[in-house]
């Protein structure tokens, strides 16, 4: 049995990389101080959605994760963060950033916010890689916002020993969608029978179809349970995970 201590900083992000990053590095540091060693930020960290995505994507050796990472290492802490980078065909990906002590890894977002009147797929590429790490000996997965709803990916994230699935969001608000936030959350959590902590943007007023936030990011159990849930403002959970409910969930219910 391992424990593991992590949070999610809810904050809100605009069209600045450069005071996001402040506002990122403020909140990790929060996090830190409160006893975390996981620290999970929104997607699209770097900029929301709205902003001019192929203007603002930048390589994962450029400043936005260089300041990551810089902080990562002062405060001894993995940070999973939300941003774009150029893409071969001149769209962006939507990228996780995971870097700390011992971890530096990327996922690609694979399923793209073709839905409610949003076309995802005309600025960003698809990934198409499963990613895992460990932290302090947890397999922790990674998926952003839109996988929630496809169960597969999930339960092939439990299948590859994820203990923590790590989903980094910018949900959109709309009719019954934190109802569906909520649901899909669990449900995920328990086809991986993995913990699932997920971090979305703090509550943003819409703007067009642009998916930006409704808050209520939370740390979930492998039953399905959620263990601590925020409100709709920018606000930090911070939570343990026991990698030991994960084994006596799979023990009982052998699913995957």
């Amino acid at each position: 049995m391992t424990s593991l201590r992590v949070a999610a900083a809810q904050v809100s992000t605009g069209a600045d990389p450069v005071a996001n990053l402040a506002t990122a590095t403020e909140a990790v540091r929060r996090a830190a101080a409160a006893g975390a060693s996981l620290v999970a930020l929104p997607e699209a960290t770097l900029a929301a959605f709205g902003t001019d995505l192929r203007a603002i994507a930048e390589p994962l050796d450029g400043p936005f994760a260089t300041g990551l990472r810089k902080v990562a290492a002062e405060l001894g802490v993995v940070i999973v963060a939300g941003l774009f980078e150029p893409a071969d065909d001149g769209r962006v990906h939507n990228t996780l950033l995971a870097t700390g002590p011992g971890v530096e890894a990327s996922y690609r977002k694979i399923h793209l916010y073709d839905a409610f009147g949003s076309r995802e797929s005309d600025l960003v590429a698809p990934g198409k890689d499963l990613v895992t790490i460990e932290v302090a000996g947890v397999r922790v997965g990674l998926a952003t916002c839109y996988d929630l709803r496809f169960a597969a990916q999930f339960t092939d994230l439990g299948r590859a020993g994820a203990e923590l699935i790590v989903v980094p969001a910018s949900w959109g608000a709309g009719p019954a969608k934190e109802d569906q936030w909520d649901l899909l959350t669990r449900a995920r959590a328990s086809d991986a029978q993995s913990w699932l902590l997920a971090c979305d943007q703090a509550w943003t007023p819409p703007v067009g179809t642009d998916p930006l936030g409704i808050g209520r990011s939370a740390l979930i159990d492998p039953l399905g349970h959620a263990r601590a849930r925020l409100g709709a403002e920018a606000d930090l959970l911070v939570g343990t995970v026991d990698t030991g409910l994960c084994a006596a969930v799979r023990a009982r219910v052998p699913i995957l």
